[in-house]
């Protein structure tokens, strides 16, 4: 069982960045896949950014790459999502999930934090 909270959302002029964190508990944090997805009002959960459970290979979204960086720390059981020139399109929920393999499909990830808010103002 893996339990995730994320933090670090917020309201963010465009051009700004955020850095948003996710939590992990559980000691087998290091042997999972992770990746974020988000949800704009209205619309299905999107893919943004996956990472392998060593870190060593990262995926992105076409709308995000070059923009945000996924990483992680796994002595700290944290992944990390650095936003950089936010744009008022990635205003959302940010969810981040846990699961067996890197996947973009939000269905194949076995754990789900809460989410956090991101808004971005034009």
């Amino acid at each position: 069982q893996v339990q995730l909270v994320e933090s670090g959302g917020g309201l963010v002029q465009a051009g700004g960045s955020l850095r948003l964190s996710c939590a992990a508990s559980g000691r087998t944090f290091s042997s999972y896949a992770m990746g974020w997805f988000r949800q704009a009002p209205g619309k299905e959960r999107e893919f943004v950014a996956a990472i392998s459970w060593s870190g060593g290979s990262t995926y992105y979204a076409d709308s995000v790459k070059g923009r945000f960086t996924i990483s992680r720390d796994n002595a700290k059981n944290t992944v990390y999502l650095q936003m950089n020139s936010l744009k008022p399109e990635d205003t959302a929920v940010y969810y981040c999930a846990a699961g067996g393999s890197v996947e973009v499909v939000a269905g194949l990830y076995d754990y789900w934090g809460q989410g956090t808010q991101v808004t971005v103002s034009s």
